[in-house]
């Protein structure tokens, strides 16, 4: 028999929750979920951004990203992390995507949406943010991923998305 879900862990964005199925517990990760954004400054350019992670103690280069606030639809949080981050302003957002990094050990769920019409602006990173901009050709972008430049998850699912998907190109 089951038993109910115990939460073990409450932390600043996530917490983590005992369940039980099939008489064996399994700890997961409760996620509010996260919107990924990939930002085309122009037909041929994407804004990256450099980004410092503290988890594994690195600078890696990512799409920009952010959690989701309560009740914040996910296409508001790509708009709002995005100026954040990078400080652009998208004209347009477009949903591409939605799917789950990690599932054996969390919930969340990770909106991968594409952003055009962008307007520079000043970033408003938050405290501890070390984010920096890093516009690149696709061509070079597609490289970095080729050559292991770019670690990231999100990044490499968005990216290799976008490019399978949405523009399919020999760029």
């Amino acid at each position: 028999m089951n038993q109910p879900p115990e939460t073990v862990f409450t932390g600043l964005r996530f917490n983590v929750q005992r369940v039980w199925h099939a008489g064996r517990a399994r700890d997961v990760m409760r996620h509010p979920g996260a919107a990924v954004i990939l930002p085309l400054v122009d037909a041929d350019h994407v804004c990256l951004i450099r980004n410092h992670r503290v988890a594994v103690g690195e600078t890696l280069i990512e799409l920009p990203a952010g959690t989701l606030e309560p009740n914040e639809p996910p296409a508001a949080t790509a708009s709002r992390e995005l100026c954040e981050e990078t400080g652009y302003t998208a004209g347009k957002i477009q949903l591409l995507t939605s799917y789950y990094p990690s599932p054996g050990v969390m919930d969340e769920r990770m909106y991968l949406f594409l952003a055009t019409e962008l307007t520079p602006g000043p970033a408003n990173l938050e405290v501890g943010e070390e984010i920096e901009n890093l516009v690149v050709p696709m061509a070079q972008a597609k490289q970095m991923v080729g050559t292991g430049e770019i670690q990231d998850g999100k990044t490499l699912a968005g990216l290799m998305w976008y490019w399978q998907f949405y523009r399919p190109t020999s760029s």
